[in-house]
């Protein structure tokens, strides 16, 4: 069997990394590099793809410009018409994509029109403050296999009218990371990453709700506020992710780390420098799926700004409040209240245990081919 794996940003490859590795184990697999990858502005994150000895053996290099819609628009568009011409050379029997990205949909959208089977990873969750909430869906809807992380995302799939035989509980891609990454030491971290750490650190990872138009300005000064009432704290800032407004965001961090000691904007971490900042810090603030996905099987507290993540299911280890200073200024204060750090303790990650990358490859390895393509809807009785 012929597999392609696409992957569009630093988050889907971290998530992708082990089974691709997997995959190349025991398929032809072909690593197509797509979206921000290749830019600059975000960090040139292929190079985390070469550092983690994978070959990128179809590039799709893309004008990322994140200002309007139509700009979206025409990364999408460019990114189906370049994904459509790579599937003809490599001619594969399965595509696999994994997310909700805007580049995402248009490869899936390539493989589709191609009559090429489709897995799709990470499908059923929702993300009401998002745009990609619908285009997760989408994809899901273009996919012939989905692979879900629990059984609540299974049924929503399948209430998509997707039938529930093609649909298959692995767990999260994040907690199978996890497992899989070696840990930075602290004092190695602080040199590699050029930060300094004090008795308290904390990570901000911060996007735009593209639902709403016009609110990542007044959201992130909300968020900025807030943080700068706290003192001796290390705070590590990440990029947003090429997404409408991100720009406001950007521009707001970089204002608030020139003025406020010991904090830091790092373009990209990967995924190592990543979970081990998590094993250093004290919490996770912001709206990232991470927050939620992965950053609980730390037993840390995360909390959760907005409507971003509303409708993904979450541990008692985050603390959703609304976009409001004095609602953010009480989590951060119950980050370190030491009975709710008895509770984060214990505790369970409701995206599961590692084991997903080895479950999808024993899967595809069953997988019938023939007549793939075609589907029915699946109609619940």
């Amino acid at each position: 069997m012929k597999i392609a794996v696409i992957t569009s940003t630093r988050a889907d490859f971290g998530l992708l990394k082990n089974l691709i590795i997997k995959l190349k184990k025991n398929f032809n697999c072909k690593v197509v590099g797509s979206g921000t990858h290749f830019s600059n502005y975000y960090g040139n994150t292929y190079k985390e793809i070469y550092d983690s000895k994978i070959k990128i053996d179809y590039k799709i290099s893309s004008q990322i410009n994140t200002k309007s819609a139509n700009s979206i628009s025409k990364i999408l568009s460019s990114t189906l018409v370049k994904t459509s011409k790579v599937l003809k050379k490599i001619k594969p029997d399965i595509v696999i994509v994994l997310g909700d990205r805007y580049e995402i949909l248009g490869s899936s959208l390539a493989a589709y029109i191609n009559r090429i089977p489709l897995a799709h990873i990470h499908g059923g969750e929702l993300t009401y403050g998002v745009l990609d909430d619908a285009f997760r869906h989408s994809i899901t809807k273009l996919s012939q296999i989905h692979f879900v992380s629990n059984k609540v995302y299974k049924r929503r799939v399948v209430q998509l009218g997707e039938n529930p035989s093609s649909v298959f509980i692995v767990g999260g891609m994040g907690v199978d990371s996890i497992h899989y990454n070696k840990i930075v030491p602290k004092q190695r971290l602080e040199k590699k990453l050029n930060i300094n750490f004090k008795k308290k650190n904390l990570i901000i990872n911060f996007h735009p709700e593209t639902m709403n138009k016009n609110s990542a300005k007044v959201q992130i000064k909300k968020l900025l506020t807030s943080l700068n009432k706290i003192n001796d704290t290390t705070l590590i800032f990440t990029m947003p992710g090429a997404e409408i407004e991100n720009l406001e965001v950007i521009r707001s961090i970089n204002r608030f780390i020139k003025k406020k000691k010991f904090s830091y904007f790092i373009k990209s971490l990967g995924q190592q420098n990543y979970f081990s900042l998590l094993k250093v810090v004290d919490g996770v603030i912001g709206n990232s799926s991470s927050g939620l996905l992965e950053v609980p099987s730390f037993k840390i507290p995360t909390v959760d700004i907005g409507e971003r993540q509303k409708g993904r299911i979450a541990s008692s280890s985050v603390i959703n409040v609304d976009c409001d200073i004095k609602k953010i200024d009480a989590a951060i204060k119950k980050i370190y209240d030491l009975k709710y750090l008895k509770i984060v303790k214990k505790t369970i990650n409701p995206y599961g245990k590692y084991g997903a990358s080895n479950k999808i490859v024993n899967i595809l390895k069953k997988i019938k081919l023939k007549n793939l393509v075609k589907k029915e809807f699946y109609d619940l009785k």
